[in-house]
């Protein structure tokens, strides 16, 4: 025994400071891209006002919820009201205030004050309890050409941001358009640079890795680049978001046929997940660029594409999503809401017999009661089950579920 501890002690060392697990807080259902110059203070207001109008001016009760998310008509009738309160009181989980593709090259000047107008907004947004509770931006990529403008614009905006002290709770930043490994050990290096220099603690600084080139993947030894990545980011990385249409557009696909769903996508996604698996880094899915606009049978149609899309991604086991205008808000949670009450009762009744050893139909193992009760949390979180149907269904409170979710985070 003595020996085998001596020979695996390195590799057990290694797993854990690779594989972490993940450290069983809060993941947004979706983060929310918004172009610098349209982002205010009281953008979440706005888009919640805007898509709680839009359910009313389309006339969306139970049936025709259930229509358009393709909901049984039972589930629709329980979803509506939990969605539209969620509108009133957190419409945007995750936010991105937009330097990149949606702010595109307006030359130094347009940009540094556009930094200075983001900033002052989010510290007013933070100071009055109306921000997301996710937030941050997305500066331009590492490549060459964007290299300086990017990094010029995150220096500002994380030191106007930390003149309060600290960054917001939540606060993580979007490194687009990744080619190398080289540029994530650069972000890293970045971040150190930006902690010091601002007076940050060290790892107060966190990214996110967009997967939108096909180098994410695979990189020109046939090795699997965003594995690598992850490696490179040095803990820093919180998760991996899919860029649906650039990465797509760099494998030659058409533009009619890009899209979530398309083969290419998948396997993208696919490698992502086994890449990212245990080692405490979060998914997310892409975007749709169809939008609920125009005639009632546009924005109907538009609803039930979305509201399709997030079901697929999250039976496919990606919780987060982007969102890109505030009429996807209502098929963002209904669909979400949907997916967590569908399996409450089955995941709830399954946890309460392994808690108290009970005869359920299911020989669960440990593993499985931890997936269960992840699928209960994230649940909790969102808001689309109480703590008291839970208390009521489990015998268990929050903390008690959270506890078996994350045994070696929680409790």
């Amino acid at each position: 025994m003595a020996r085998l501890d001596a020979d695996l002690a390195a590799s057990d060392a290694d797993l854990l400071t690779r594989y972490p697990g993940d450290d069983g807080s809060r993941q947004p259902v979706h983060t929310v891209y918004v172009p610098a110059d349209h982002w205010t203070s009281d953008l979440p207001r706005q888009w919640g006002a805007r898509a709680l109008a839009a359910l009313d001016e389309h006339g969306i009760d139970g049936p025709a919820l259930a229509e358009v998310a393709d909901l049984d008509p039972a589930l629709a009738e329980e979803v509506l009201p939990l969605v539209r309160a969620k509108l009133a009181a957190e419409p945007i989980e995750d936010l991105r205030i937009d330097f990149e593709d949606g702010f595109g090259d307006r030359g130094d000047r347009a940009e540094d004050e556009a930094v200075d107008v983001a900033v002052a907004a989010l510290a007013a947004a933070v100071a009055s309890g109306t921000a997301p509770p996710f937030l941050g931006i997305r500066f331009k990529s590492f490549e060459s050409p964007t290299r300086r403008r990017g990094l010029r614009t995150l220096d500002r905006f994380v030191g106007g941001i930390a003149q309060g002290g600290s960054l917001p709770i939540g606060f993580v930043v979007t490194l687009p358009k990744v080619t190398a490994v080289e540029q994530v050990a650069a972000m890293v290096t970045t971040c150190d640079h930006l902690e010091r220099t601002h007076g940050l603690g060290v790892g107060a600084m966190r990214f996110e890795i967009q997967v939108e080139t096909p180098q994410s993947i695979l990189l020109a030894d046939g090795s699997a680049g965003v594995a690598q990545l992850i490696g490179a980011a040095d803990g820093r990385c919180t998760g991996l978001h899919y860029g649906t249409y650039d990465y797509s557009a760099s494998l030659g696909i058409s533009a009619g046929r890009q899209s979530m769903e398309h083969p290419a996508a998948d396997h993208a996604k696919a490698v992502m997940q086994v890449a990212a698996a245990g080692r405490g880094v979060r998914l997310s899915d892409g975007s749709t660029n169809v939008v609920p606009v125009g005639a009632p049978e546009a924005v109907r149609a538009a609803w039930r594409l979305h509201a399709r899309l997030v079901r697929r991604s999250l039976d496919r086991g990606f919780y987060q999503g982007w969102d890109l205008h505030p009429l996807q808000l209502p098929t963002r949670y209904a669909a979400t809401f949907a997916f967590y009450r569908n399996g409450f009762p089955a995941s709830a009744t399954r946890l309460r017999a392994y808690l108290r050893r009970d005869d359920s139909g299911f020989l669960d193992e440990p593993a499985t009661a931890r997936a269960l009760a992840w699928f209960v949390a994230r649940g909790l979180d969102c808001g689309a089950v109480t703590e008291d149907e839970v208390m009521d269904r489990i015998d268990v409170d929050a903390a008690g579920v959270r506890a078996l979710a994350h045994p070696r985070r929680v409790g």
